[in-house]
Parts: C-alpha cells; sequence; structure tokens
C-alpha cells in the first residue's frame, strides 16, 4: 500500500492505537489522490472533445455524401454523363474515402492513455480498497451507525453528503464475506436489498444479494430467518440449485431443533454479567461520549488558570492558559500553545515524510507495524527547521522536563477510520527491552498537541477510567505515564478513537526518564 500513500486508505503516533488489516491512508494523501484523479477528468474531457471533433467531420462528409448519392441515383446515367460528376465519383472512390478510412482509424487516445498509465502508478490497490471497506465497517460499530445512515451519508458533521449505490451496499458486504464477518455481510446485503427494493436501478440482481443474504444469517444461527430469505430467493428463481438444497437443509435443521427442545437437548445460553464490561466496549462507549465517569464532585475540582511553570523567565510577563481534563490521572491541557503558523509549517514539513505508523515491539524493542494502529507518521528533529527547535524549547520550559533525552517530535495523520487501540505509552516490566535501543530509559510522560479540529469521532480516550479527551486545534494535553517512583501508572492507558468525519493532525512528543533526576526527584513511595 506504499505506493498510493507516498496512499484510506472508510477514510486513519509511533506507539500503541488501531484496528484494520490494511492501510487507511492519512487524509493529507488522500487530497492527493483528489488532485490525481482532478487531472484524469481534465485529460479524459480532452479525448472526449477530439473524438467529438473526429466524429463531426464523419458526420459531414456522410451527410454530403448521402445528398450526393441521393441526387444521383434518381438518374445515375444523366448523373454520370456530367463529365465533372465521373470525374468527382472517381476521385471520392480512389482518394477521399481513403482519407476518410485514415480519419476513422486515427488514435486520438494517446495523451488520455498516457496519462492514465503515469498516474496509475499511485492508485489504490485491491488491498487499499479493502482496508477502506474495513475502516468503514469499524466506524459503523464504533459510532453505532445503521447502514442506512451511512449509505444516506446523514453523518454528524458531515460537509458534502455521499450517498452510497446498491453497488457500493453489495461491496462491502462482500469484503466483509470474503473475511468470515457474516454480521456486517448481513447489515450490508440487507441494506443493497432495500435500495433495491425502493427501486434503485442497479446491474445486480435481487437473487444475488438474497442469495449471500441468506446463507449470512445463517451462518450467525437464525436459521428461521435464513429460510424465509431463501423461499424469497426461490420465488425470483424458482431453479436456483443452490437455494433449492439450501432449503431443504434449512428445513432439516429446524426440524431438528424442534425435536431437540421437546427433547430437553437444547442447551440454555449462558448469560454475561452486566458488570463484566469489556474494554473494547468501554473504549467504543467513550468514543462516543458515553461512559465517562466523572461525577460533579470531582468535577467541582477541577481548575482553569494562568500557568508560568514557577516563574520561568519565558512565561512570566505572558503565562499560558492551563485547564484540568481529569484528575486521576493528571491530565492538563494548554489552550492557544501552537500557531497556525506553526502548525502549517509541522505538518508542510511531515507530508513529504509520512510513512504506515509504527508501534515498539515490547519483547524486541524493534519499531513495527501493527495492525490495531492505523495513521501515518512522520518525525522531525530540531535542527532540520528553526521552530521545530522552538516548539521542543516551549515543551521543556512548561513541564520542566528534559528534553535532550526525549524522542523527536513526531507528526501524525489520521484520516477517516483511522485510530489507536488502547495501549500504554511507557514499557511494562515485562517488557524489559522496550526502549533499550534509546539508551533514555522508560517513557515519563506524553505531550500531545491537536493541530487540527475533527468534525466527529477521533478523542483520545482513557478506558480504565473513563476519561475522553477530544481534539482541539492549537492545544496540547500532557500527563505522566509514570510516578515519581518510576512505577507505570496504569490508568494511562488509552486510545485514540477512529475518525469518523473530517481529518486528525496531531504531533506528539515522548519524554524520557534520563536527564529528569534533578527535574522530578523520585520517590520512595510507589504511587507517589
Amino acid at each position: 500500500s506504499q505506493n498510493i500513500c507516498s496512499i484510506l486508505k472508510m477514510l486513519g503516533m509511533l506507539d500503541v492505537d488501531d484496528e484494520v488489516f490494511l492501510i487507511v491512508c492519512s487524509s493529507g494523501q488522500m487530497t492527493d489522490l483528489l488532485y490525481t484523479e482532478k487531472d484524469l477528468v481534465t485529460s479524459l474531457k480532452d479525448y472526449i472533445k477530439a473524438e467529438e471533433n473526429k466524429l463531426e467531420r464523419v458526420k459531414q462528409w456522410a451527410d454530403k455524401l448521402d445528398l450526393l448519392s441521393a441526387t444521383a441515383i434518381q438518374d445515375p446515367e444523366g448523373y454520370l454523363g456530367h463529365p465533372v460528376n465521373a470525374f468527382k465519383l472517381m476521385k471520392r472512390l480512389n482518394t477521399e474515402w481513403g482519407d476518410l478510412e485514415s480519419l476513422v482509424l486515427s488514435d486520438t487516445t494517446d495523451g488520455f492513455i498516457s496519462n492514465l498509465t503515469i498516474q496509475r502508478q499511485h492508485f489504490p490497490t485491491d488491498e487499499d480498497q479493502t482496508g477502506a471497506a474495513k475502516a468503514l465497517l469499524r466506524l459503523q460499530d464504533t459510532y453505532k451507525l445503521d447502514a442506512n445512515t451511512i449509505s444516506t451519508g446523514d453523518l454528524p458533521g458531515v460537509k458534502y453528503k455521499s450517498l452510497m449505490t446498491v453497488e457500493d451496499c453489495y461491496e462491502l458486504g462482500k469484503i466483509a464475506y470474503s473475511d468470515v464477518d457474516y454480521y456486517h455481510t448481513e447489515l450490508w446485503m440487507a441494506q443493497a436489498l432495500k435500495q433495491l427494493e425502493q427501486g434503485e436501478e442497479s446491474t445486480l440482481d435481487k437473487v444475488t444479494v438474497l442469495d449471500y443474504l441468506s446463507y449470512s444469517i445463517y451462518q450467525q444461527g437464525e436459521i428461521h430467518r435464513a429460510l424465509e430469505y431463501t423461499k424469497k430467493l426461490l420465488e425470483l428463481d424458482p431453479e436456483h440449485q443452490r437455494a433449492k438444497g439450501n432449503l431443504k437443509y434449512f428445513e432439516f435443521q429446524l426440524e431438528k431443533q424442534k425435536k431437540d427442545a421437546e427433547d430437553g437437548k437444547e442447551k440454555p445460553k449462558k448469560k454475561v454479567p452486566n458488570h463484566l464490561i469489556p474494554e473494547r466496549t468501554k473504549y467504543e462507549m467513550l468514543c462516543r461520549g458515553e461512559g465517562i465517569r466523572m461525577t460533579p464532585r470531582r468535577q467541582s475540582r477541577l481548575f482553569c488558570r494562568y500557568y508560568d511553570n514557577n516563574h520561568n523567565p519565558m512565561y512570566v510577563l505572558a503565562p499560558v492558559k492551563q485547564q484540568d481534563e481529569w484528575d486521576r490521572p493528571y491530565i492538563v491541557r494548554y489552550l492557544d500553545i501552537i500557531s497556525d503558523k506553526e502548525m502549517d509549517k509541522v505538518k508542510q514539513l511531515a507530508k513529504p515524510r509520512l510513512r504506515r505508523a509504527t508501534i515498539s515491539n515490547p519483547i524486541t524493542g524493534v519499531l513495527e507495524t501493527a495492525p490495531y494502529r492505523i495513521s501515518k507518521s512522520a518525525w522531525l528533529t530540531g535542527y532540520e527547521d528553526p521552530m521545530i527547535d522552538k516548539i521542543n524549547q516551549r515543551i521543556e520550559d512548561l513541564t520542566g522536563l528534559e528534553m535532550d533525552t526525549a524522542e523527536e517530535l513526531q507528526v501524525a495523520n489520521y484520516g477517516v477510520g483511522g485510530q489507536y487501540e488502547p495501549h500504554f505509552d511507557f514499557g511494562r516490566k515485562d517488557e524489559p527491552d522496550a526502549f533499550k535501543e534509546l539508551g533514555t530509559g522508560n517513557r515519563i510522560a506524553t505531550w500531545l498537541f491537536y493541530m487540527s479540529d475533527v468534525a466527529a469521532g477521533g478523542a483520545t480516550v482513557f478506558p480504565d477510567v473513563g476519561a475522553a479527551v477530544w481534539p482541539q486545534k492549537g492545544t496540547a494535553v500532557f500527563w505522566y505515564n509514570l510516578f515519581p517512583s518510576g512505577e507505570g501508572d496504569y490508568s494511562t492507558r488509552h486510545a485514540a478513537c477512529p475518525v469518523l468525519v473530517g481529518n486528525k493532525w496531531v504531533s506528539n512528543k515522548w519524554i524520557h526518564e534520563r536527564g529528569q533526576e534533578w527535574r522530578r526527584p523520585c520517590s520512595l513511595n510507589e504511587t507517589e
């Protein structure tokens, strides 16, 4: 997928947040594809114009000959008795029809085909298309969207509505089916069927859709519903061999279930206790703005202030605006902390080098890609541009922590569907070599700039404590990953929610232990 992201690909930090097998391109690089398509459309229009000109000339020639032939045929001998007519007939047949043949055979496609061939190397692959589809399915689950809402383009914060055709819905269903995901196969085949029944014109027929739909429902154990759809299919195509076989099999299975129930052999379904909510569910709830655990009493203890970090000379006369986002773990947000000019410069430097984001392998410490982190990232060093050095110094002044041992500024771009599933930024005790190659100890703290607003989705959430921090352009959030004792704070496990609508730019600084000995003195208490 590197060829297109150099692409969703629906439509997106070096350590640990997201899930699809394939890359969903960053929105910055998806923009390049829009311009590529615009260039191809211009080239296509030039080709159409050339073809129209060619056809117009052929039409004019045909009209002229039609008129001549109509006149000549009325009195062939009299017509050819005129020497000029005889000469012109010879000339037309010997020369002009040959010229017409050359005109008809002339190829006007060279420019368009040449441009298409050149641009094709940047086109998405089948893998990319599958990745974009899986991103769309992931968004559907995370934000509890029904297929019709997505198909009609009625999403929160959306600017440009885009309708899905029967073929689009069918394609999503097929991709889910290929992935043995019968739940989503049913949802999207049912949507395709619904749009067909509403009269949408399509090259697809109901029989094909019903075939997938009935089988996906059967695979989920709902044999009675699968039987009903199979009967519906056979009403449309009585000779459908697979449906005829399925009909008999489903009827047999239903009869067997009925007999087992009468004999008391059917096993009762086990109920999952309500208090055992899996992390994935808590993560998705927080992404939707649900399940946030901040009582009014705790909320009343959060404040905002002007902050100069103990009279740091840079901020005594112009303190920054700081507000509490959460109490445990303590998360603060700095407002208006990075300017539009700086954000534009950071994006400009990062765009040419955006690559699939990686994580640090907890066993080997080696950087590698992971299916749970879908974004594009780039690293910017302080010496390549004075502005990056200035930003790094700002983080040092406000946190009081040493930046010489910190990792470089990482810039990440999440397109639609881009995410980073729950993870820790720090290395745990069972990962002794997590950051061995860096030689600067564990990650003591995380600083995260938000460089764009997000129309919908894209929150940073902490599932264990029920916290959610929403992107706000020009702000940054900061928290410690380790207690002063050096022990990891497991409540900082966090995730980047999928971007539902829009485009999310962030940049982060991971600050390490080395060099902080006198800046953040060690504590003997594990949790202090």
